[in-house]
C-alpha cells in the first residue's frame, strides 16, 4: 500500500539518483543494552543481504555496551561498523542525529533498536520493496512486527493494518515500529531537511508524517521482518494488549495525545514548501479545526478527512475532538 505520489522535489535540493551498488547503512541506536544487544549483532550477520555497514550512537551507555561494540567493530573492522558518542538528549534525538548526519552515505538506510532480532530476509524483503519504487520519490519499507518475550519466545503478531498509509491518517497515528523501517535516499533528505533539532514525540511517527506530507510512500509489509522484544524497559512496547490500549486511551484524556499533535503541527510547518497540494489543504484544515469549539472541531476534522485505521480508534478520535483532546 503506499500513499499519493508527488512530483521530485528537486527543486528544493531533495532529489538524487537511486545507487543500486552502495550498502544499506543500519542505523542502531543504544543505551545501556548489553542484555540483548549480542542477539541483535549476530541477526545482522544471518541476513541473506550481506552488503551492509553499521553506524551506532550509544548515548553514554554504563553496562557493557561499549566493549560488545568494539568487539564487534574489531570482527568486521572500522570502515564497515562506526560507532559513535550520540546526544543524549533521547532515543528520538539520537535516531534523528543518525538520520541527519550527512557524513553517512548510502543507498538506503535500516533503523534499529539494540534489543530486537531481525528476520534473515529482513533487509532483502524491504530492498525488493523499495527497488520497485520511483526514484524521485520520498519512500520508506515497514512491517509487521513478531513480539517476543525476554527469553526470544514468540508472543503474538503486531495489528495487522489494513488500510492505506496517507498523510490523512499519518496525523492521527503512527503506521509501523521504527526498528522495521528502511528509508531510500529522498525520503532520508527530506527528514533532513525538516532537520535533526525537530521535536517530535517519536521518530517513527514523524517518519510516517513527513514522508506522507510530501506526497511519499509507505511501503507497508504485512509480513513480520523483526523480533520485537517485549520487556520491562521497552519505551514504547506494543499497542495489541488489552493493557496498551488502555494505557494509550488514559494519555489521550490526559492530554498527552493533545500535546504530541501541537508537536507534530510546529514540526510539520517546517515542511509546508515541500506538501502536496492537497496536503497542504488538509493541514490548514487541520489546523484550523483544532482551534475551534467542541462541534465545530469534530466536524473540522471529519472534513479534513482524517482517520485512524480502525473502527474502534475513529469512535476513539471522534469523542477525543468533542472533548478538546486532539
Amino acid at each position: 500500500m503506499a500513499s499519493d505520489p508527488a512530483p521530485a522535489l528537486s527543486a528544493s535540493g531533495l532529489a538524487s539518483e537511486r545507487a543500486t551498488s552502495a550498502p544499506v547503512a543500519i542505523l542502531l541506536c543504544t543505551y545501556n543494552g548489553a542484555r540483548f544487544l549480542p542477539q541483535q549483532l549476530k541477526s545482522y550477520e544471518a541476513q541473506d543481504f550481506a552488503d551492509w555497514r553499521l553506524f551506532v550512537s550509544d548515548d553514554g551507555s554504563r553496562d557493557a555496551t561499549p566493549s560488545l561494540l568494539e568487539e564487534f567493530q574489531k570482527q568486521h573492522g572500522a570502515e564497515r561498523v562506526q560507532i559513535r558518542r550520540g546526544p543524549c538528549r533521547g532515543f528520538v534525538a539520537n535516531f534523528l542525529s543518525l538520520i541527519c548526519d550527512p557524513s553517512i552515505a548510502s543507498s538506503y538506510y535500516a533503523l534499529s533498536d539494540q534489543d530486537d532480532v531481525w528476520a534473515a530476509d529482513k533487509l532483502s524483503r524491504a530492498l525488493a520493496s523499495l527497488s520497485a519504487a520511483p526514484a524521485d520519490v520520498p519512500t520508506v519499507y515497514c512491517s509487521r512486527t513478531r513480539l517476543i518475550d525476554e527469553n526470544g519466545a514468540d508472543l503474538r503478531l503486531s495489528f495487522l493494518y489494513k488500510k492505506p498509509p496517507h498523510f490523512r491518517n499519518a496525523l492521527t497515528q503512527s503506521l509501523a515500529s521504527g526498528n522495521t523501517m528502511v528509508l531510500d535516499e529522498q525520503a532520508r533528505r527530506l527528514l533532513m531537511r525538516a532537520g535533526a533539532d525537530v521535536d517530535v514525540p517519536s521518530h517513527d511517527w514523524w517518519i510516517y508524517l513527513a514522508t506522507t506530507a510530501a506526497g511519499g510512500r509507505m511501503l507497508y509489509d504485512g509480513a513480520a521482518t523483526v523480533g520485537y522484544r517485549m520487556h520491562p524497559r521497552n519505551v514504547i512496547g506494543s499497542n495489541r494488549s488489552a493493557g496498551a490500549q488502555m494505557r494509550r486511551a488514559g494519555m489521550l484524556w490526559q492530554g498527552r495525545y493533545k500535546n504530541w499533535t501541537e508537536l507534530h503541527v510546529s514540526a510539520l510547518a517546517r515542511l509546508e514548501d515541500v506538501m502536496t497540494d492537497e496536503n497542504r489543504k488538509t493541514f490548514e484544515q487541520f489546523r484550523r479545526s483544532r482551534k475551534r469549539s467542541s462541534l465545530p472541531r469534530a466536524y473540522g476534522l471529519i472534513r479534513a478527512g482524517v482517520y485512524r485505521q480502525t473502527l474502534l480508534g475513529n469512535i476513539g478520535l471522534l469523542a477525543a475532538a468533542l472533548a478538546g483532546k486532539v
